[in-house]
Parts: structure tokens; sequence; C-alpha cells
């Protein structure tokens, strides 16, 4: 078990797109529920609605751990550690847990960002540093550029897609994946073998979802604003699937249905 799989205990609450008193609620119900990790990002627009509602939230700060990510607008050396600065206001906190970079530079040129990401630790401004939306490339020449170990690596992971070749790539390079589109924004519901094998075990589709991500050694990001979807979405290591049922979700991935495909995100890099 790796470093950022322990510190977000495998599972992180996601808060994309949420606002204001929609996300107050929504954080208090998973702080109660049992959630210690937040993810958000300066893309989100949410920082400071996250640090309003984690100030208020009972838990010590020591107890929480934070991740945000650099907007692509930020990746140059006038920007990067003043929105990085901006973000720590927001969040109203001294140190990020975890400081990524959302995206890879549109000309493919990962060395600079990594740069300015490296000076962000150095500067204390950052704990733990890692990248989102790598390719298998990208990782490789991330492990080999900088020398201060990657936390992760987030990127899309679902059943319907197959990502086996960045999961052997983040058993090569030792920078783990955490996920994003957990879910599929709902695609993963239409296929029956979900509510199948839920039943044997007594849960819901969603949770047979999550815990097959957790299986594979990734990092689970989910978002509800339904309470007993943030309830849910937590309660999902008091169960293992069997290998047979690990397989049988695995052969989905053949489908290779992606959520965030070029024509959505044109800035995205060709996918592995």
């Amino acid at each position: 078990m790796n470093a950022f799989f322990r510190s977000t205990q495998g599972r992180l609450f996601g808060t994309f797109p949420l606002k204001a008193e929609q996300l107050a609620s929504a954080v208090a119900v998973a702080i109660t529920t049992g959630y210690r990790a937040f993810d958000t990002a300066q893309m989100y627009g949410n920082e400071k609605d996250l640090g309003d509602a984690l100030a208020i939230c009972g838990i010590p700060r020591d107890e929480l751990y934070i991740v945000t990510k650099v907007h692509p607008d930020n990746f140059s050396t006038e920007k990067f550690l003043k929105s990085v600065e901006k973000s720590l206001k927001d969040l109203r906190t001294e140190k990020i847990d975890l400081l990524m970079l959302h995206w890879p530079p549109i000309d493919g040129d990962i060395k600079p960002s990594l740069k300015l990401l490296t000076e962000a630790q150095s500067n204390g401004l950052t704990a733990n540093i890692g990248v989102s939306n790598y390719t298998v490339k990208m990782m490789r020449e991330a492990k080999a550029f900088v020398d201060l170990p990657l936390a992760c690596n987030q990127v899309e992971f679902h059943p319907l897609l197959n990502q086996s070749k960045l999961i052997a790539a983040a058993i090569e390079t030792g920078i783990p994946l955490c996920s994003y589109s957990a879910v599929a924004r709902g695609e993963v519901f239409r296929h029956p073998i979900f509510a199948e094998i839920a039943e044997g075990y007594g849960k819901s589709p969603a949770q047979i979802v999550l815990r097959w991500i957790l299986q594979k050694g990734v990092v689970v990001n989910t978002m509800s604003t339904n309470s007993d979807n943030i309830r849910a979405n937590w309660n999902i290591c008091d169960f293992t699937l069997s290998g047979v049922d690990m397989d049988r979700i695995d052969k989905l991935g053949d489908l290779n249905f992606r959520v965030v495909t070029k024509d959505k995100v044109p800035w995205a890099p060709e996918w592995d």
C-alpha cells in the first residue's frame, strides 16, 4: 500500500462541480461519514468554498488531507507560485497536502511545469506533488526528471475503460493512480452485471464498481450531494470481490468507453 493510499484511506471526496451551500452541505455529510481527504482544483472555482467548509467542520487540520491542482493557464514562471499561494489563501491552510498539475501542457513538454511543481514543494507550499492525465510515456519521463516521489497520477478510471497500460506504468514508475469519473458519469449502470454481482454481496451496483477500483490498487475519487450515496461510497471496505467477479468486471474494459475524449477536451493528450 503506497503512502497516498494510506493518507486518503483509499478514498477521496471530489468536489467538482460543487460550490457555495451545495458544497458546504456535501462536505458536512462527508465529514460525518468518515471522509478526511478532499479533492479540488483551481479550475473548479471552489477552493474558497472548500476552505470555508473545512474550517468549520470540527476536524483538526492535521487530520485532513487537502488535494488541489494547478490550472494549465498558470504553468508559467510568472504565474505558477502566485497561483498556488492564492490556493493556499482560499483553502485557508499554510500547506497543501498534495499539489498536482491538472493537465499535461498542450505542447507536450512536461519538464517546465514539473520543475515549477518541485519548486512549490521546495518552497514549503505543499507536502507532496503529483500529476493528472499523464500518459505512460509522460509517467516515465516524469519519473526520470523529478528527484522527489510523485504521489499520484489522477486519471479517468472505471470498469468500462481498459487502463491496464497505466496500471503497469504505475508499478514500473512507482507513481500510483487515482481515479476520476469512477462510474463513467453513470454509464456503468447501463450494464446489468453490476446489479447481478451486487445482489450476491448485499451491496449496491455503485459500491461494486468502487470496490473494483479499490482492489485494483487505485484511490477512489467520488462526488455526490446525496447523503445516502455519500455514505455508500465510503462504505466499500467491509467486503472483498472474488477473483471470479473481478475478472468478469475486467472484461468490460474491452468496451474502451472514455468520458474525457479529445472532442470534449481538445487539450487532452493522445491517450494510451
